[in-house]
């Protein structure tokens, strides 16, 4: 059996299927791009072939490159990697090329057989790229249906022609969401933009593909016919300059200039546009290659695609039984209790939905009300769907009700003793088999677990609010936590379709304990007197989406206060409160964060931004003499890298993967980098040990070098090289 198939009807089209072995959706490697250019040179070659449908044999038509193929090539060509990867590049070029050109005449354009692309569902990256290639696209009316190019979410851009396909198809403007936002659109708003062709009602496709293949339809594509002028105007056209240049503008005003994706897209596609098709397939192909060699690319592909899919699919997942959850019960119907039964019931899962007054637990149950009218107005869910999951919430006060879950998660308010009362009541009405899950950010679920009957079912799992659209779940292990709990809350986060990584107990687990010393950091330097609006820009040009200051504003500025009371009453004379001043003082102040509409920064009435608050400079003057951008940059990565470190040190993090991937997806850490180990590893052990004695020089023992990081310092060793899958096995 073969990812690709060829069989010639007797009406004379030749429908090459893909449907790659042993996966859910069809993804491209080498074998199978060699195979579909075999079985395209035996179709367009044999006379009694008059035209060609390339379509799928499952639901959908492909979901892109394997792109651990890089990584092979990268091993392959060891001394060049970059040949390799150009070559692999252009050979894929050759292949599509063929497509397109189907054996027309190089000179005339005469002849060549008609190619059509049948999409039954979703097509994404290669999965586009190749249609691209095709002379006409048909879809599947499928409204689940995903098509695009997404490759500039992962570091990469599409390097198959898709960059300069699109462009020439679209025009530089229309194409730009698609291509450097990675925009996914489905068939009906996919034909509206114009990626597309023609949406067919799913029963028709392949019979409209194969009708339209043998219409003799005119199939030379418009950049390869003379007089050809891109849409939107070439980049030497009044009109397309002035494209180029918002692009241009548009692009570093996102992207602050670190990640290197977008500014090779842009540049590929303003020298591919001033010169013909071919040319521009072979820059393209060298922009490709060149962001395939940036150690930024390598670094988010590993975390984004290898690593974040290898975690959701159960990496580390417990020997165990299936644990998929057929009810859970929810404790608390606030803002996090509701958001978790949207997300469950959104997945087909009960919910039993508690609340003290049956007026909260309603409310719990409307927040999904809405979520599905919203959803409705944008024409993404239907009032039959509505009506299904809010069929599948019980918001009740009975306990009695949860009698039949088996997953309790409770997400009451942050207090041990009324996370103990909710414990007993709960496990007064569930069965010995019930898993309970607390959901808290910040207390030791070791301590939580003495108030259950059996704490090796007792587990933390630490949701990130908005529930609906943060992607990542932390779960924690107590020190009784057993295998059967682990696989339960790693069960349940699979099915609501969210990014799992499971730590050890310790104060502030793992996202926490990084993302505090980073706030904390840029409050220190306004003390300090650093000018306010250095420390902002500064995090945001390494990378991070939103500025320390700014943060604590979302976040709130009455639970820094409430966190920092509680870290001091525990950590006693080792606390560190340089902080707390400005802090507790803008508490005082009565600034409690956006949710006030004053912090930090100052808000309008209707809570939008309006720039840092005066008062804070009046407060603490901005000093004479301000910091090198540099150290203001590494004093914020470090103070979360150097906890990430010390998370592994304590085996509070078991996982490397999981420490970058937790750190993208949890709280934004610098995405470009692959998360603070990836990081760490692009700019080596030896510097990055280095740079901490600097940086404990010039601030402090909070920079301390860690023991493990001077260890793999003096041995030249990288985080992945010591710690990856690979390594541990060997």
């Amino acid at each position: 059996m073969t990812d690709f198939t060829l069989k010639i009807d007797s009406d004379g089209v030749g429908v090459i299927t893909w449907d790659t072995v042993g996966k859910s959706m069809n993804v491209m490697s080498r074998d199978s791009m060699a195979l579909l250019n075999d079985l395209f040179d035996q179709a367009v070659n044999d006379d009694a072939v008059k035209g060609i449908v390339i379509t799928s044999g499952k639901d959908s038509f492909a979901g892109g490159m394997d792109l651990n193929v890089l990584a092979a090539i990268r091993e392959e060509y060891k001394d060049d990697p970059a040949k390799g990867l150009f070559e692999f590049t252009m050979n894929g070029h050759h292949a599509l090329r063929k497509i397109e050109r189907a054996g027309m005449d190089p000179k005339t354009n005469k002849g060549g057989k008609p190619v059509a692309a049948a999409l039954p569902g979703t097509a994404l990256g290669i999965g586009l790229e190749v249609p691209l290639a095709c002379h006409r696209i048909f879809a599947a009316d499928n409204p689940k249906a995903k098509i695009g190019l997404p490759e500039i979410m992962v570091g990469i851009f599409p390097g198959a022609g898709g960059t300069t396909r699109l462009v020439r198809k679209m025009g530089a403007m229309a194409a730009s969401p698609l291509l450097l936002e990675g925009k996914l659109n489905n068939p009906q708003g996919a034909l509206k933009a114009g990626v597309i062709d023609e949406v067919v009602p799913a029963d028709e496709l392949l019979d409209a593909a194969k009708a339209w293949v043998l219409s003799e339809p005119k199939i030379v594509k418009p950049w390869d016919e003379k007089g050809y002028k891109m849409p939107g105007g070439a980049p030497y056209h009044p009109a397309g300059f002035m494209t180029f240049v918002g692009a241009s503008a548009m692009v570093n005003g996102k992207t602050q200039g670190v990640y290197p994706a977008a500014k090779a897209l842009l540049s590929a596609v303003y020298e591919g546009a001033l010169v013909p098709f071919d040319t521009a397939l072979k820059i393209e192909a060298r922009y490709f290659t060149q962001v395939l060699m940036n150690p930024s690319s390598s670094a988010m592909i590993r975390s984004l695609f290898i690593n974040k899919e290898a975690l959701e699919k159960g990496a580390n997942r417990p020997e165990v039984a299936d644990q998929k959850v057929s009810q859970v019960g929810i404790i608390g119907a606030g803002m996090m209790g509701a958001g978790i039964a949207l997300v469950s019931a959104l997945a087909g899962i009960k919910v039993v939905l508690i609340d003290a007054k049956q007026e909260a637990a309603d409310k719990g149950k409307d927040y999904t009300a809405t979520y599905m009218d919203k959803g409705i107005a944008r024409k993404k869910a239907t009032a039959q769907k509505k009506e299904a999951v809010l069929g599948l919430i019980n918001a009740t006060t009975d306990y009695d009700a949860l009698k039949d879950c088996d997953l309790i998660v409770e997400a009451v308010f942050e207090d041990v003793g009324v996370k103990a009362d909710v414990t007993a009541k709960v496990q007064a009405v569930t069965g010995p088999d019930c898993v309970f899950a607390t959901n808290t950010s910040t207390l030791p679920i070791t301590e939580l677990a003495k108030a259950a009957k059996d704490a090796e079912k007792f587990i933390g799992i630490h949701f990130f609010s908005p529930v609906d659209k943060m992607m990542l779940v932390e779960i924690i292990k107590g020190a009784k936590t057993g295998d059967v709990a682990v696989a339960k809350a790693l069960d349940f986060v699979r099915q609501i379709r969210k990014t799992p990584i499971v730590v050890n107990d310790e104060r502030f687990f793992y996202a926490n304990r990084c993302i505090i010393p980073y706030i904390n950091e840029g409050i220190r330097m306004v003390k300090e007197g650093v000018e306010p609006a250095l420390i902002e820009n500064a995090a945001k040009l390494v990378g991070m989406p939103l500025g320390p200051l700014q943060l604590t504003d979302e976040t709130s500025i009455d639970l820094g206060v409430k966190i920092a009371k509680a870290t001091k009453a525990a950590m006693g004379d080792a606390y560190d409160d340089a902080q707390d001043e400005v802090l507790f003082w803008m508490f005082d102040e009565g600034r409690l964060g956006r949710k006030s509409n004053s912090g930090f920064y100052a808000y309008d009435e209707k809570g939008k931004r309006q720039g840092l608050w005066e008062g804070l400079s009046a407060k603490y003057p901005t000093a004479d003499e301000q910091p090198d951008l540099i150290d203001v940059q590494h004093r914020l990565l470090f103070a979360q890298t150097l906890e990430a470190v010390r998370a592994l040190e304590e085996n509070v993090l078991e996982d490397i993967r999981e420490g970058d991937v937790g750190a993208i997806l949890g709280w934004g850490f610098a995405p470009w980098s692959g998360g603070p180990f990836s990081w760490l590893d692009i700019i080596g052990s030896p510097y990055a040990a280095e740079r901490c004695d600097q940086l404990t020089e010039m601030f402090g023992e909070r920079f301390k070098t860690p023991d493990l990081l001077r260890e793999m310092a003096d041995k030249n060793q990288s985080f992945y090289g010591r710690f990856s899958a690979k390594a541990k096995a060997a």
